[in-house]
């Protein structure tokens, strides 16, 4: 399958972790946008350039697996993979890291698909974001 990934570091804070002092599993969605974010900033398609080219991807699915805490004052390192599919829709995988512990936090996906301004859904991608796709490097995994 073809990629391109970004990673960043998320310095894991007190209003991010529950009263139990780990952090609550709403905020691993949060990360995932913080991931999709800076991989738009990375390859040149920010969410301005979505919203400049009517490109609109609401979220369809969410898959989120726990493997082990992170806690108030963590460090987690996010691992965000964009995977395209040959049908109109984009796929974000994700891996998340406790740096402090050294080990796996969590793994997730999330699915969009493309809708027009009347939020129809699209059954052929975008010219403009084909042509995206096409100036990327990809890697093969």
């Amino acid at each position: 399958m073809k990629y391109i990934e970004d990673v960043i570091l998320v310095n894991i804070r007190f209003s991010e972790v529950d009263s139990l002092g780990i952090v609550w599993h709403g905020n691993y969605l949060k990360f995932f946008e913080d991931g999709r974010e800076s991989l738009g900033l990375k390859y040149g398609m920010s969410y301005h350039d979505l919203y400049d080219n009517k490109l609109i991807l609401p979220i369809v699915e969410t898959n989120l697996k726990f493997k082990s805490v992170l806690k108030f004052g963590h460090v987690a390192r996010l691992v965000t993979q964009l995977q395209f599919s040959k049908a109109a829709k984009v796929i974000y995988k994700y891996t998340v890291y406790n740096e402090t512990t050294g080990k796996l936090a969590a793994v997730g996906e999330t699915t969009q698909v493309f809708v027009n301004e009347e939020m129809e859904l699209q059954l052929i991608t975008p010219p403009v974001f084909e042509d995206w796709k096409a100036k990327q490097i990809w890697l093969e995994k």
